[in-house]
């Protein structure tokens, strides 16, 4: 062999690819694909030297941009192949013949050829924990990028050693389709022209120690394969929006001064088809959205929508916090209900889960093989009573992660406001831990700044996107409803605990007793406006061992649905916006199950058809009322008539606003009729009753005051000097309001 064919020898064995780089790629330790993978620059000038792996193939074409075809050799064993362009191959594509005889001959761009879709700046505000649209920064996003149609993948994982995107496209191979690094942002990305809408996909990181973790879901992706799969998917939304008018209305005057009757809802048992299917979207809408808005609802809460993998957290444990659980549909099958939701006049709003996760090895747990997303310390990174992980809210790349997808479900999914979860167990550090189990703040203290400072910002953004934001906070920590600049938390709303425990405790009382409890009906009257309150009798009030709201009333049948209904005619003529869970708008005789359907056969029965008819025409009193909800978070809107009658268990009071009418209830909570009850009036002149729980329409005994007798006389009581004499109903709450002639 002479000299030149010596030299060409040594050419296509060592100097299209160093054997040990080959060794490494086919062994999937090659964590700098575009380095080696892809056209380089060859002597002399002009040439090209161009390399893949495709460890399927038999044989590797390259097809240059001058349509020249450039057989390429295979260097070693593990797949790699090489080949010398002279002139240089400029944009070329390759071309895979297949082990397979059955697979036909295809041809594809080399995702090595091309550029990253990540710019400086995106890094640069991820990195300062700024980037406010990081959801179309990181994740899949369907895109054309450098002239050629396909998905962008980037994900955050700073102390990989490798990354790769894996999924049928390259058989779940990891050595496949490495990811470039972008160093000092801890984001890797790669462009891959042969995934478009619909692929699935997942990561697979080899850890800082070298060990490959279970493979990992995408934490921006914005759907999830159904179980018992659990692969991300490549989603890109083809919705076309049509609530506009919802949306320039809904966005202007103050909530606080807005009628607001949520509806709480699990999408997954609402009601099921034959018993066992879930509805879809498509179903909910078209069965959901009309009985909410028949019965009088303004919005529907829905409990965490976002994708989970155990059906038993109810939603509360997300591993897709970007993702629309597919239970249900796709995202754009999400999008179709809130529209539907929006165009007939009621808002949506959905549980949002920031203070914890699970630890489900597909997850964010370990994420890149360290404690990326929580805290290392399990004094702060695990909750003992969930089981779950803690977002390091000192970490500003989590921090934005977060933000991000509190605007994202806003902006991208049209929703009217969040509920945020668990906000107790975010504000202190020692939330349910004995002494030693927590590490207090730099100042020595129980409050957990940096989830302070996150919340504040929260709600700051939100806001600004014209979203409400509601507070599941159980203790008495100051400002949780007050603006960020006035030293509060932020939240538009807060849920009102304390009222939901002293009133249901008192309720569950025999009547004989109550007397010796009267204070719970009166003490929140001492804290009603400290707080933007929503009174809530929610989910969490229906389960584990906790009864019904039916079965929590004392008494038999009779007095059980009695008690209940003055119950709901007090919550809806009491300060503060209100929440009721599905069912109890009928009165379910069993507790909430998450795999069943509410027993809506109930409705069949007078007794129960009568409690939804309460809620229909409490709902329809209270949004036609500005007394009942101008000043719901305002003291001016309420006034006392008589809280001191605490020996025959009866309380009454005013709701007003400005010019508007004033709306009177008066509550008996014994079975005792009580005639010629003396009540305290503004004025004499004609009163008429608006609504009784009593009423024989609701269920009730029929014992009705007469609308033309009912006039208040110049004779004094309760420091007023006029009176109504009133007969109160066994168990009852007794509206009534001046007669407008």
């Amino acid at each position: 062999m002479n000299a030149k064919a010596q030299a060409k020898g040594r050419s296509s064995a060592q100097h299209l690819l160093d054997p040990a780089l080959c060794d490494d790629i086919g062994a999937g330790r090659c964590n700098q694909p575009f380095s080696v993978l892809g056209q380089h620059a060859d002597e002399p000038a002009g040439a090209s030297i161009v390399r893949t792996f495709q460890p399927q193939a038999r044989a590797v074409t390259i097809i240059t941009e001058d349509h020249r075809e450039v057989a390429m050799e295979r260097v070693g064993d593990k797949g790699v192949f090489a080949a010398r362009c002279e002139p240089a191959a400029g944009r070329y594509r390759l071309k895979l013949d297949w082990h397979d005889p059955n697979r036909a001959s295809s041809e594809c761009v080399d995702p090595y050829s091309l550029s990253s879709p990540v710019g400086e700046l995106d890094r640069h505000l991820f990195n300062e924990g700024t980037h406010q649209d990081l959801y179309k920064l990181l994740g899949s996003r369907p895109l054309t990028h450098d002239g050629v149609r396909g998905t962008s993948f980037a994900v955050w994982a700073p102390n990989a050693r490798r990354v790769s995107v894996v999924g049928p496209f390259n058989n779940w191979d990891g050595r496949c389709h490495v990811m470039r690094s972008h160093p000092g942002s801890g984001i890797w990305d790669l462009f891959l022209p042969d995934v478009d809408n619909g692929g699935l996909y997942k990561y697979e990181i080899v850890g800082p120690e070298g060990n490959v973790l279970p493979l990992k879901n995408d934490p921006f992706a914005h759907y999830f394969e159904q179980a018992p799969g659990n692969a991300s998917i490549v989603f890109q939304s083809r919705f076309e929006w049509q609530d506009q008018d919802w949306m320039r209305d809904s966005r202007t005057g103050d909530p606080r001064n807005k009628p607001i009757s949520i509806y709480e809802v699990h999408p997954g048992s609402w009601r099921r088809k034959d018993g066992t299917q879930v509805l879809s979207w498509i179903e909910l809408a078209d069965q959901l959205l009309p009985y909410s808005l028949d019965n009088g609802f303004t919005h529907i809460e829905l409990m965490p929508v976002t994708e989970h993998p155990f059906d038993g957290s109810w939603g509360y444990q997300p591993v897709g916090l970007f993702a629309p659980t597919s239970r249900f549909g796709s995202p754009d099958d999400f999008r179709h209900f809130v529209d539907r939701c929006h165009r007939a006049g009621i808002g949506v709003i959905i549980d949002w889960v920031p203070a914890h996760f699970p630890t489900d090895d597909h997850g964010l747990g370990q994420f890149d093989g360290t404690h990326l997303y929580e805290h290392a310390d399990p004094r702060q990174g695990f909750h003992q009573d969930w089981n779950t992980l803690i977002f390091n809210y000192g970490r500003r790349e989590v921090v934005n992660y977060l933000l991000s997808n509190a605007v994202y479900w806003i902006r991208e999914f049209h929703l009217d406001g969040l509920r945020v979860d668990a906000v107790a167990s975010m504000l202190y550090l020692d939330y349910s831990r004995e002494e030693g189990q927590w590490i207090p703040n730099h100042e020595g203290g129980r409050e957990n700044l940096e989830a302070m400072a996150f919340l504040k910002r929260m709600n700051e953004l939100v806001h600004a996107e014209g979203g409400l934001t509601f507070a599941e906070e159980s203790t008495s920590f100051p400002k949780v409803s007050r603006p960020t600049y006035d030293g509060g938390l932020g939240f538009t709303f807060k849920w009102n605990m304390g009222w939901m425990h002293d009133t249901l405790e008192y309720m569950q009382k025999d009547p004989a007793f109550r007397r010796y409890h009267h204070d719970s009906l009166t003490f929140g009257l001492l804290y009603a406006f400290t707080e933007n309150f929503v009174l809530p009798l929610s989910h969490d009030e229906v389960v584990h061992g906790k009864g019904s709201m039916i079965q929590k009333m004392p008494g038999d049948d009779w007095q059980k649905f009695a008690n209940l209904r003055a119950l709901y005619g007090m919550m809806w003529t009491y300060p503060g916006k209100k929440l009721n869970f599905m069912g109890s708008e009928f009165a379910q005789w069993q507790e909430w199950q998450h795999d069943q359907s509410l027993d809506w056969h109930l409705l069949d029965h007078a007794p129960h058809q009568g409690m939804l008819t309460l809620v229909k025409e409490l709902n329809a009193l209270y949004t036609s009322r500005d007394s009942l909800h101008r000043y719901d978070c305002d003291g001016r809107g309420f006034e006392w008539i008589d809280c001191t009658d605490a020996d025959q268990s009866v309380i009454a009071w005013y709701r007003r606003a400005d010019d508007a009418p004033p709306t009177i209830t008066v509550m008996n909570l014994t079975p005792v009729i009580r005639n010629d009850y003396r009540l305290g009036v503004d004025h004499a002149g004609g009163y008429r009753e608006l609504l009784n729980t009593d009423d024989t329409r609701f269920g009730g005994s029929g014992q009705q005051n007469d609308d033309r007798r009912l006039q208040a006389q110049e004779i004094a009581a309760h420091g007023r000097a006029a009176s109504l004499s009133l007969m109160l109903p066994p168990l009852c709450a007794l509206v009534i309001a001046p007669a407008l002639d």
